[in-house]
């Protein structure tokens, strides 16, 4: 899943750095955002988004604080799918904390951010929707079983969500402008980092079976 060595030395050094719940902190900054886009919009027709979103050229004249900020650009929904949305995010990035720590799951986010904001610097903008992504399949990806009911009533394993977010994802690819293109390599990069060696081992051992079925066979 990842280089053990490595991360678990990482760890050990660097780990009483970690933070904790970051996925709470990110959805709670994600909420304030939206309530605080509702208010301003509402009342005096200001985006309060829009002082947080990644512009480049906004950035190096100045605003430097768009380099970060932007993770807390909540998903564009109703007041209702909000919520859903936001303990989604909660619900896979807890769960990806749980299952690797703290340590571990930060460094995946933070692989995943910076490949953004580098895109960011390339392409002039960037979004956290593909880095947000990447948490679900990793998420699929360690717990593929996991039921969710979709639109509050259909029951649906993880699994196929991801199946149809792939599906997506290949479109885009193809069809996608070259800056999309580039920011969903991103997105697969951060999960390839971590989960490239699973792939290669699954597919080496499936060869393994099948060539001793095989021979088996044959004998």
């Amino acid at each position: 899943m990842y280089d053990q060595t490595f991360l678990d030395k990482m760890n050990r050094k660097f780990g009483r750095f970690a933070i904790r719940n970051l996925m709470l902190i990110i959805v709670c900054g994600m909420a304030t955002v939206f309530l605080l886009d509702f208010y301003l919009t509402t009342a005096k027709g200001i985006s309060f988004s829009s002082f947080l979103m990644f512009d480049r050229a906004a950035i190096l004249q100045g605003q430097v604080w768009r380099i970060l900020t932007f993770i807390f650009i909540p998903p564009d929904s109703s007041i209702v799918f909000i919520v859903f949305s936001l303990y989604f995010y909660w619900l896979i990035g807890s769960a990806l904390e749980n299952q690797w720590g703290a340590f571990r799951f930060n460094v995946f986010y933070l692989c995943g951010m910076l490949g953004t904001i580098i895109v960011g610097f390339i392409t002039g903008y960037a979004l956290n929707n593909y880095l947000n992504l990447s948490l679900f399949f990793a998420f699929a990806l360690i717990y593929p079983d996991f039921q969710l009911m979709l639109f509050f009533f259909i029951p649906v394993k993880v699994k196929y969500l991801a199946f149809i977010d792939a599906a997506y994802f290949i479109l885009m690819l193809i069809m996608g402008s070259w800056r999309n293109k580039i920011i969903l390599l991103v997105a697969l990069a951060n999960v390839i980092l971590f989960f490239g060696r699973d792939f290669i081992d699954k597919i080496k051992n499936r060869y393994r079976r099948y060539k001793y079925r095989r021979d088996a066979g044959w004998r």
